[in-house]
């Protein structure tokens, strides 16, 4: 199996990483397969969380990445639950990711990047985590990745004002590594709870985070891409969700392209279909 997206641009600490992991895991239940409790379905996250706190002592904040991770990461997603699920506007969402401070990516970000585009969008693209423009600019696919999805558009007879642009979080971690599954977790009630305000019929995962998180599932984007998923996401509210390589990955890898234009001809035929 060959490798499908870049880990980090600048070195990363790996005895130091291990270690914290290794915190990390017994403070935290681990889904079955490997998955941590974001991957889980439903209330089984909140449940394997709850049984988590009550085993042992809480471990002390763990350094990742020259960086201080949360030491009760089931506690800040409940509080982003709570968050999220008080937000009944796309304005009153960005305030509260903006005030909130249960992840500790926030800390060493330059800028909340939140989200971009036509909020009554019919196709919502959700991306990874945001790299050093989106960091820098505070707008979701900036930079070179940026100009290769504006093309994408086009070629689509879409832009980035007729659509609306996210992330799966909303902050860079350092050097642009690879986020941890509680810093998924942690963010995840806030994506969803964006999905569910913009109501798009169509939301395309951009990359194999976003895949995983959303789709609940422990397969890499190469084995994600291309399939289409009816999810809801909230009581009214069912969505056609599907998976595409990142315009990050597709400028490392220029053969994938083809597969991309697929992928792209496959979102416009669904978004084109009885609906519309």
């Amino acid at each position: 199996m060959g490798a499908d997206e870049a880990i980090a641009d600048e070195p990363l600490d790996r005895f130091r990483a291990s270690e914290s992991l290794s915190r990390q895991n017994n403070a935290v239940p681990t889904a079955p397969g490997g998955r941590g409790t974001f991957g889980l379905k439903g209330g089984a996250a909140a449940r394997a969380g709850a049984a988590g706190a009550g085993a042992g002592t809480m471990m002390p904040p763990a350094a990742l990445g020259g960086f201080v991770l949360s030491d009760a990461p089931q506690e800040a997603r409940q509080s982003a639950q709570k968050a999220a699920s008080e937000a009944t506007t796309i304005d009153e969402l960005r305030e509260a990711v903006n005030a909130f401070d249960g992840c500790a990516l926030k800390k060493s970000a330059s800028n909340t990047v939140f989200g971009s585009g036509d909020p009554a969008a019919e196709i919502m693209l959700v991306g990874e985590m945001p790299d050093a423009d989106e960091d820098r600019q505070g707008m979701p696919f900036a930079g070179a990745p940026g100009h290769l999805l504006d093309a994408m558009l086009r070629s689509i007879g879409l832009s980035r004002d007729t659509v609306y642009l996210t992330n799966i979080l909303p902050w860079r971690p350092p050097g642009n590594r690879q986020p941890t599954p509680d810093e998924l977790m942690v963010c995840e009630p806030f994506v969803r709870r964006h999905i569910a305000l913009v109501a798009p019929r169509i939301v395309v995962c951009m990359g194999g985070n976003a895949a995983k998180v959303l789709l609940e599932e422990n397969k890499g984007i190469t084995r994600l891409r291309g399939s289409w998923h009816e999810l809801a996401f909230s009581d009214s509210l069912q969505v056609d969700v599907t998976a595409m390589y990142h315009p990050a990955y597709l400028l490392k890898t220029p053969e994938q392209k083809r597969v991309a234009w697929q992928d792209l001809r496959a979102i416009v035929k669904k978004w084109r279909g009885p609906a519309n």
